[in-house]
């Protein structure tokens, strides 16, 4: 069963990758739309709450992301990712079976037992329309056969446990919705719809429960949710990024990434600083400056990470470094989205505004190994 889905997921992204050469996704063809039929992600678009919550369906790729730090009451220490992907494959099919295929749904857990140095991860890939897995317009409710994120009251809640480990949280809202990019439009490339959607929750208040190898541990800690929905998002060329998710013991947090290239052309930047009363400023490029430092060589794939890195802020003045709290957090997820990836807790160490400071957070690097993530999101 789990070699078949395997098989239908990769068929399936084969067939959108050929709609995409033979149809010219990127182009502004009939506007906003592509021609065959998904919305791009442009100026214009409005985000309310919870409306944006929810699913997009015009869209082509969507994603609701999950990261957080916790502990326990006895000092233990714990990150864990829970991620919902929906892909589309057909926006209209023809055929008005529910078993047609108009969407995948992918998901990702994983949980890091940073004093016991481990992590565990698991995966899954469903097809929508006929209830395995989905995700609602309008509000906050997706699945991928029994786990699930949605919305009770104002909180989120998240439940996914895979045999001998998982995760039921409740995440309080904290502060407001933060819009990236322009008004929420986070611009990927020069051509414009290769774009995205892009809201985070950046600190929110979380307790619950893990399973740790077979044990219950309560939990308490704050998380952060990032919700994004486009349909081409990379060019030619962008071959990974590496992505920054940053709570600092000020109050402040910060989101940065680079998208990084293979022709020689330097990475596109971005990111956002959130104040500590949730008002925010976008980083210019110009103010950010990334540089790697040690890395460490995947046993499992051979992949070489840079997993310690500084950051430089120019506005407002910022030098932050940042480690991975255990090197071994690679995912790696042949039978659901087939990237191989980084994903891990990290630790956050330096000065703002001359102030000393410091902070946990989550740093995800795509394009280290495998095929180019433009290859995936073009």
């Amino acid at each position: 069963m789990r070699g078949w889905r395997f098989v239908c997921v990769v068929a399936a992204l084969l067939a959108v990758l050929d709609v995409m050469v033979s149809t010219g996704v990127g182009a502004q063809d009939r506007g906003a739309t592509t021609s065959d039929g998904w919305r791009q992600a442009t100026s214009g678009y409005s985000m309310a709450f919870p409306r944006d919550h929810g699913s997009h369906p015009d869209y082509r790729i969507e994603w609701w992301y999950y990261t957080g730090n916790l502990e326990s009451a006895d000092g233990g220490r714990y990150g864990y990712q829970v991620t919902f992907f929906r892909v589309g494959v057909d926006p209209a099919p023809e055929n008005p079976s529910a078993w047609a295929v108009r969407d995948l749904f992918m998901a990702h857990l994983a949980v890091t037992d940073v004093d016991g140095g481990r992590q565990w991860v698991a995966e899954r890939l469903e097809r929508g329309g006929i209830g395995w897995a989905g995700a609602r317009t309008g509000t906050l409710e997706v699945w991928n056969g029994d786990w699930q994120a949605e919305l009770v009251g104002e909180s989120h809640s998240l439940v996914a446990f895979d045999r001998e480990f998982g995760v039921e949280l409740s995440l309080d809202p904290g502060k407001p919705p933060v819009l990236h990019g322009e008004a929420g439009l986070s611009q990927k490339g020069e051509t414009p719809g290769n774009a995205s959607h892009y809201y985070s929750l950046t600190r929110m208040p979380t307790t619950g429960r893990l399973l740790i190898d077979g044990d219950e541990v309560e939990v308490f800690g704050t998380s952060w949710m990032d919700h994004e929905f486009g349909t081409s998002f990379l060019e030619p060329g962008q071959v990974g990024w590496d992505w920054f998710s940053l709570q600092l013991d000020d109050g402040s947090d910060v989101m940065l990434f680079q998208l990084r290239r293979n022709d020689g052309r330097a990475p596109r930047l971005a990111g956002t600083w959130v104040a500590p009363d949730g008002t925010t400023r976008i980083i210019q490029p110009g103010d950010i400056e990334l540089a790697d430092g040690r890395r460490w060589t995947s046993p499992a794939s051979g992949a070489v990470y840079p997993v310690e890195w500084r950051l430089s802020l120019g506005d407002p003045s910022a030098e932050l470094g940042v480690k991975p709290m255990l090197d071994a957090q690679e995912l790696y997820t042949e039978e659901s989205t087939g990237v191989t990836y980084w994903e891990g807790a990290v630790e956050v160490s330096g000065e703002v505004e001359g102030r000393p400071v410091r902070g946990l957070g989550y740093l995800e690097m795509t394009g280290y190994v495998g095929r180019p993530m433009s290859e995936f999101f073009r």
